[in-house]
């Protein structure tokens, strides 16, 4: 049996949700939208947008919010934390995960044919009842922008709920972008500290793992500490390829005692007792938080090899972990969002599950056609709304032979079907493919083989519109692959 991989719309032989997706408030009588759109690069509000999603320009002041008093969908919210994820990684993060960030930042890459990496961070957050929710964002981030608007502008988080995106910016103080996460949060403080919150929860928004963050809280202040990680233990499921976070070194108090961080190649502390990974995800003191960006530690650029271990090393402040026994995948390589696919599409133990209604996963209401399935033999796949399958064999072996489509993932595509250089939007009939990720609006031809045949590990052929990266073909967004092609 063999492995082919696609992303949201089209056909995804990896994944699919059943998870709900935020309602439209047109369709629902009883859905009640709050709040306003809040724009720091428009100057004008519209009155009539009750909308609690605010796009931020983060070098101007914010305008005041409406605030109005009607019945919520969710649990009151947790007003003394406030959630802070990062959009992205950076450029050289990103890097590994192109071409896949080639348009887009690591939290916008589609994941289970409806949702986006994003989707899996703000829903863990609703679902813990944080509902303050700062998204910082600069790399490629257009698509990222645009997602968040639309998926969470319409849902009605509570009194003083919101989603607000602060956007990377230069302004006469600072002439540079964002350097990285410390950096980030030093230069957005303004924003952040709108909110009287004792705490932040500060969160990378490329990984994928279900949590219930008030557990983390709760430790949190049981412990009266001043920065709490949430830690994996080395032993739970695959972590080789994942010490670029670091390992902490913690004692029987749960007290972290050493931090070796990947990035600076301190990563010879093995997994033993007392040692766990870290998963970049941490609480800290809302005024600690400040004096170690600003006063500590003023030129620092990135918040887990510099901030957080110097604060364990140089401070001596109470940093605690908190650990975790959950799946968590981290997405720093095609290799490890192909393998997160495969494995949720098979169902395995070691998965991501999208299906449990108690801790629901919000995305945008696209309103698609349900899909239409002829004459096809499926076995091992989720496939996304708006799909059309005629005469397909997805995930199947027959009688030993090749079937035309084994373990790919397929990402969304458009809805212009219009034929480039005589090639539609799609996969044509008789295309084999093994291995596979197919970005949106890919035009891939007939009687096409995308098998790797001669198992080439990397290979940069982005003029032809593919990459090879760990041994997976990666069709490029927008690519035209011409019938009876072989790669």
């Amino acid at each position: 049996f063999l492995c082919t991989l696609c992303i949201p719309l089209a056909m995804v032989a990896a994944l699919q949700l059943s998870s709900p997706s935020l309602p439209p408030s047109n369709l629902n009588p009883k859905f009640n939208p709050f709040g306003t759109v809040a724009t720091h690069q428009q100057s004008k509000i519209a009155s009539s947008s009750r909308c609690r999603l605010f796009i931020t320009n983060s070098q101007q002041q914010q305008p005041h919010h409406l605030h109005d008093h009607i019945p919520t969908l969710l649990p009151p919210p947790n007003e003394n934390v406030a959630a802070v994820i990062f959009g992205d990684g950076g450029s050289s993060e990103s890097s590994r995960l192109y071409p896949l960030t080639k348009r887009r930042s690591q939290a916008a890459i589609p994941i289970a044919a409806n949702y986006r990496l994003i989707d899996v961070v703000v829903s863990n957050c609703i679902n813990s009842s944080i509902t303050k929710i700062y998204v910082l964002t600069q790399f490629n981030s257009t698509s990222l922008n645009s997602h968040l608007a639309k998926a969470y502008s319409r849902l009605g988080l509570g009194q003083g709920g919101f989603v607000e995106v602060v956007a990377a910016y230069q302004s006469l103080e600072h002439q540079a972008w964002f350097q990285g996460t410390a950096d980030a949060i030093r230069r957005c403080s303004w924003v952040l500290e709108e909110h009287p919150v004792s705490e932040f929860l500060l969160l990378p928004g490329h990984h994928l793992y279900r949590m219930d963050y008030r557990k983390l809280l709760e430790a949190h202040r049981r412990g009266n500490a001043d920065i709490t990680i949430a830690a994996l233990g080395c032993s739970s499921g695959r972590r080789e390829e994942q010490e670029g976070l670091g390992r902490l070194e913690v004692n029987s108090m749960n007290q972290v005692i050493g931090f070796h961080d990947g990035r600076q190649g301190n990563s010879e502390v093995s997994c033993r007792g007392g040692v766990f990974e870290n998963m970049g995800i941490y609480v800290i003191n809302r005024e600690v938080l400040r004096k170690l960006v600003h006063e500590s530690f003023p030129e620092a650029i990135d918040l887990g090899s510099e901030v957080i271990h110097g604060s364990i090393i140089s401070l001596g402040l109470k940093v605690q972990a908190c650990p975790f026994n959950g799946y968590w995948e981290d997405m720093r390589s095609i290799s490890a969002f192909y393998q997160a696919n495969m494995e949720f599409v098979k169902r395995s133990n070691n998965c991501q599950s999208f299906y449990d209604m108690g801790s629901p996963l919000y995305t945008i209401p696209r309103c698609l056609p349900p899909t239409t399935v002829t004459n096809a033999l499926i076995a091992d796949c989720v496939i996304g709304d708006g799909c059309i399958l005629n005469d397909d064999k997805i995930g199947v072996e027959e009688r030993r032979k090749r079937s035309n489509g084994m373990n790919r993932i397929t990402m969304e595509g458009g809805m212009n079907n219009n034929g480039r250089n005589g090639v539609p939007i799609g996969i044509g009939d008789g295309t084999l493919m093994r291995r596979a990720i197919v970005d949106k609006n890919a035009r891939i031809g007939k009687n096409v083989k995308i098998i790797n045949k001669n198992g080439v590990l990397e290979a940069d052929r982005e003029r032809e519109g593919y990459m090879i990266k760990d041994g997976i073909i990666v069709i490029m967004r927008g690519a035209v692959i011409p019938d009876d092609t072989v790669l």
